[in-house]
């Protein structure tokens, strides 16, 4: 199936396995409304329909932004999950570890939820694939498609951070680019952290400027600090569930169709 975490032959149930070993540094992502950002699952004021970052976004974008963004889980700073989603792109020990636990996460929940992202986004299944760059502006490929790509056939996509561009946490709609052109195409974006979104709607607006019709944003974790006051009352929802793989962000009932996973 392309790369194997762990070592030997990759199954799906070990690939699950591997995701319910980490369910417990895990959260769903809220319904939308109440208090939850309709766009990222993040805090929103209440009244608003989205967070401060979002409509900020929509602002600034309009009708060049992702079709819809579909957080996996929560990245509560300081617990385990978030833990992973920094250390696996670093050269310290634990990185493939973690590398491999993220991998199994979006495989797994791209094969049971996919079909039903596609059709909240209004798109056909997705061609390609493209991963959001650092937002750090680390050189060289990013590794989540490194991941990725060889297990799905999806064809890859690079974006490159233009030289001098602002790498903040605002939209900025010229700090990608696409190193080849997308006539129609349906583009499904990987990241590993959702913060402000900045760089994940900067990504896709460098997508459909060389000509993606689609984008659907995938993020392995929206991250939330619980000492933010901003954010105490989405994390006092989050955090008395529990994980259930069989749930995701736009629906509560696992699908019926499955990814096409090489």
């Amino acid at each position: 199936m392309g790369p194997r975490p762990g070592g030997g032959r990759v199954t799906w149930e070990r690939l699950r396995a591997v995701v319910s070993r980490d369910a417990g540094d895990l959260w769903p992502p809220q319904a939308a409304g109440a208090g939850c950002c309709t766009v990222c699952r993040g805090a929103a004021q209440p009244g608003y329909a989205r967070c401060y970052q979002c409509g900020a976004h929509r602002d600034g974008a309009p009708g060049m932004l992702a079709d819809a963004v579909v957080p996996i889980s929560y990245a509560v700073k300081g617990e385990g999950h978030a833990a992973r989603l920094r250390l696996y792109k670093t050269d310290t020990p634990g990185a493939a570890a973690a590398g491999g636990s993220l991998q199994a996460l979006m495989l797994v929940f791209l094969h049971d939820h996919a079909p039903c992202i596609w059709r909240y986004a209004a798109m056909p299944p997705p061609t390609r694939l493209a991963a959001v760059p650092s937002g750090q502006g680390r050189p060289g490929a990013q590794p989540l498609l490194g991941l990725l790509s060889p297990s799905l056939a999806l064809r890859p996509v690079t974006l490159a951070v233009r030289p001098g561009e602002h790498l903040g946490r605002e939209l900025n709609p010229r700090r990608f680019r696409a190193e080849s052109p997308l006539p129609g195409a349906s583009v499904l974006l990987v990241d590993d952290t959702w913060v402000s979104g900045a760089s994940a709607q900067s990504a896709t607006v460098a997508l459909r400027a060389a000509g993606a019709c689609h984008v659907a944003v995938v993020v392995l974790g929206r991250h939330v600090d619980p000492a933010d006051p901003h954010s105490q009352r989405l994390c006092s929802a989050f955090l008395a569930t529990s994980y259930d793989p069989g749930a995701c962000a736009v629906h509560t009932v696992a699908a019926l169709d499955t990814y096409h996973v090489a």
